[in-house]
């Protein structure tokens, strides 16, 4: 049983991809790190005697550190945050209890070094363009940031100032086959959960124009068509868009066997 300063692989999992999730801290020493490089959804590493060092960007933040098995390490560091006034939480049975509970985990060979990360896609953004942007910050970098440039200027910008280049033809984060690059990331970040499976057949049915792949697909094309008209700033167009992802992941993850209660309602009053 977690003790009163511990939350539990699974508790953190429902908050994983909600914009409700904490900051999350690896605190494994290098050889752990080195046996399986792969990070729980959104965590960095930071080396557990330099913890202190994150202070100025926990405050006021719901923070879980975790180590290789949740001992002595997490529960120093957490000890240390909270002392400082920060709300840590150690994660209980650490990395170990992560994977053996058979959750999410990102290779890190597929992130930068440190979060912050910089992407750059074409402007006036409709579908893939939002949806991408979402699973990052949501599952691999809270940080992130997203450039919206002219088509013709995105692998040159991208190259100038070190950005990644997604959702263009001929780059490594974009369209393959019938699959669009929402399904690329899901696939290099290893995020094979049913609830982002599910998600995946409505962004590809709304950015590839197959509607029939999934009722909702014409919801979720029809949404981010409305919002791009809304909105003349990308990065406003963004943050609005992210609220909508929000919701249709949430859907995708906790809803789809909920339906709409008044037909209920008036059946119930045809049967009295």
């Amino acid at each position: 049983m977690p003790s009163p300063n511990e939350i539990t692989c699974a508790q953190l999992n429902r908050l994983v991809g909600t914009d409700a999730a904490p900051v999350i801290v690896d605190l494994r020493i290098d050889e752990d790190f080195n046996q399986d490089p792969r990070f729980i959804p959104t965590a960095f590493r930071c080396a557990f005697h330099n913890i202190t060092d994150l202070l100025p960007q926990l405050q006021d933040r719901q923070v879980v550190v975790y180590c290789h098995r949740g001992l002595k390490i997490s529960h120093g560091a957490m000890a240390l945050l909270q002392s400082h006034g920060v709300k840590a939480e150690a994660l209980a049975g650490g990395f170990v209890a992560w994977g053996e509970s058979q959750l999410p985990l990102v290779p890190a060979a597929r992130l930068s070094e440190h979060p912050g990360s910089v992407w750059v896609t074409r402007h006036r953004p409709k579908v893939d363009r939002i949806a991408c942007p979402w699973l990052i910050r949501r599952f691999v970098d809270p940080r992130a940031r997203f450039l919206f440039v002219p088509p013709a200027s995105v692998v040159e910008v991208a190259d100038k100032y070190g950005a990644t280049a997604f959702d263009v033809p001929g780059v490594f984060w974009s369209h393959r086959g019938e699959q669009c690059t929402f399904d690329t990331m899901l696939h290099e970040f290893e995020l094979q959960t049913d609830a982002l499976q599910r998600f995946a057949t409505l962004v590809r049915g709304a950015d590839t124009n197959r509607l029939d792949l999934a009722p909702q697909a014409a919801g979720l094309l029809a949404a981010s068509l409305g919002l791009s008209r809304m909105y003349k700033d990308d990065q406003q167009q963004l943050q609005a868009g992210m609220l909508l992802y929000d919701a249709f992941y949430r859907w995708c993850r906790d809803a789809t066997g909920e339906g709409h209660e008044w037909l209920e309602l008036e059946r119930g009053k045809r049967d009295e």
